[in-house]
């Protein structure tokens, strides 16, 4: 399963840096995607990448075998073109070890997390140097948004994005204006949010609550703003408008969740 890092501005022999990773697997006529944000830590032979938060996924289903190959081929030579290198050993999730120094402190929050919808198509008809152009107003629209209702950005994951805030009401608010946004680009974009507890350690963040958000962004369809039952507990129901989404099981999370949508 070809898997690969993009070194953008630095070197194999750099440690300590975030950068992206993407992996791809054909079974079949069926193609499976992987691609987020990874920290790179250590160098040459003892150089271990980690992803930052739960990866996204996506399959490709082509009615025979022979299209599935020729995506595959076609999406590992665009990666070999744009500064990414093949990666031989795993991508870890990471396991952080007990904190030994410095004060770990614990933080609650509303967790938001973005991504574009069929990305992967889009960037395949618009052509490299174009698409670039669409995903940089595409953060630039984001970033704005987050700067207006006081979000943190706490790391990009490819299309995707996390952040967080101090008030439920904020990130909501915060989704919608993203959506609205991005439409006059010809995006069109899903989005998650939980309100959770999480560690801060520094400059490192980590937590279930981060999980919890990108889980629920990926029960999201096209233009969908999803919150759980955590985010709409907290406000007071003359803020914003819910429909009820019903429950569900999002990918290794324990327990079922009730999700609700956004009503405007």
């Amino acid at each position: 399963m070809p898997k690969f890092l993009r070194i953008g501005i630095h070197q194999s022999n750099v440690s300590g840096y975030t950068s992206k990773a993407w992996w791809i697997r054909r079974v079949g006529s069926s193609v499976f995607l992987k691609w987020g944000a990874v920290e790179v830590q250590g160098v040459g032979d003892g150089r271990k990448i980690y992803w930052t938060v739960p990866p996204r996924e996506k399959v490709i289903r082509c009615r025979t075998v022979q299209p599935a190959k020729d995506y595959v081929k076609n999406a590992i030579a665009r990666r070999r073109s744009h500064r990414y290198e093949p990666l031989t050993g795993n991508i870890a999730i990471r396991r952080r070890p007990a904190n030994r120094g410095g004060e770990l402190e614990q933080t609650l929050a509303t967790i938001l997390f973005v991504d574009i919808v069929r990305s992967t198509e889009k960037a395949a008809r618009l052509g490299d140097s174009r698409w670039t152009q669409v995903m940089n107003h595409y953060y630039a629209a984001v970033r704005r948004e987050l700067k207006t209702l006081r979000g943190k950005e706490v790391v990009t994951t490819g299309d995707g994005l996390l952040a967080t805030f101090n008030a439920p009401a904020a990130g909501v608010r915060c989704a919608t204006a993203i959506r609205e946004a991005v439409r006059t680009l010809g995006l069109e974009i899903r989005v998650g949010l939980h309100a959770g507890e999480y560690n801060v350690n520094g400059a490192d963040v980590v937590g279930l609550a981060f999980h919890i958000g990108a889980r629920v962004a990926a029960k999201a369809r096209a233009g969908e703003v999803l919150v759980s039952s955590a985010v709409k507990d907290l406000m007071s129901p003359s803020e914003i408008r819910f429909k009820d989404h019903g429950v569900h099981q999002l990918k290794g999370v324990p327990k079922r969740w009730r999700l609700y949508r956004v009503d405007h």
